[in-house]
């Protein structure tokens, strides 16, 4: 079990990524939009302090079921995720946020009703959640390296078949109340809304391989975005 506190630099997120998270992917953005990046980073950086967690717990994995049962709790993780996670030997629950700093700024934003400072926001959001994600895969390589254990990537509920819903099941898990301050609504929302959350097999014989965005049949999925 691992929690850590982050710093926006600990990040190391590229003006390129940013952009990208914004679409611009192909082309280079207006310099209003540049301005305003570079404004709003200057406003936030200092303060963020996003954070992950996860945990290490066996489990077992049908494929034929597409399920993964931890202890009592059955998930329906469906066709994609279980054909991923085959061969762990156990499983990393994580969640991940850009912290509640950074919802506060949001929310202040808002209110302003200022269109193009919202949209520059909620892009950075995503992209710093998503990288604090990747800081703690790297984590949890190096608190697995010992056993000589790889991991493969990290799949999320409301993701390649596994519904929504299943988030609730998911935070029961978690040892901790509120693991980095994320809540959970009713309605499975996540409370700072920039948060990430899932599980990641490990194991000697599992691999971290290219996200098969091909077989997802979910439109707004991020990194099928990211692709187009």
């Amino acid at each position: 079990m691992l929690e850590q506190e982050l710093s926006y630099k600990d990040l190391n997120i590229s003006s390129s990524e940013i952009y990208e998270a914004m679409g611009y992917k192909d082309s280079t953005p207006d310099k209003m939009v540049v301005e305003e990046t570079n404004t709003l980073l200057d406003c936030i950086a200092p303060s963020l302090r996003p954070r992950f967690f996860f945990f290490i717990t066996n489990g077992i994995l049908d494929t034929e079921k597409e399920t993964l049962t931890v202890g009592n709790t059955v998930f329906s993780i469906g066709k994609t995720i279980a054909r991923q996670l085959r061969g762990s030997r156990a499983f990393a629950f994580f969640a991940a946020t850009a912290g509640r700093e950074f919802e506060t700024f949001q929310h202040t934003l808002q209110q302003k009703d200022d269109i193009v400072k919202v949209y520059i926001a909620d892009s950075l959001g995503s992209i710093i959640a998503e990288k604090t994600a990747d800081c703690m895969e790297k984590a949890l390589a190096a608190y697995i390296e010992e056993k000589g254990w790889k991991h493969t990537n990290r799949y999320s509920p409301g993701y390649c078949g596994w519904h929504v819903s299943e988030q609730q099941k998911l935070f029961s898990l978690f040892p901790v109340t509120s693991p980095c301050g994320i809540q959970l609504t009713d309605s499975s929302l996540m409370i700072p809304i920039k948060s990430v959350s899932g599980v990641i097999g490990i194991g000697s014989g599992v691999r971290k391989l290219e996200y098969t965005c091909g077989l997802c049949t979910y439109e707004n999925c991020f990194r099928k975005r990211k692709r187009n």
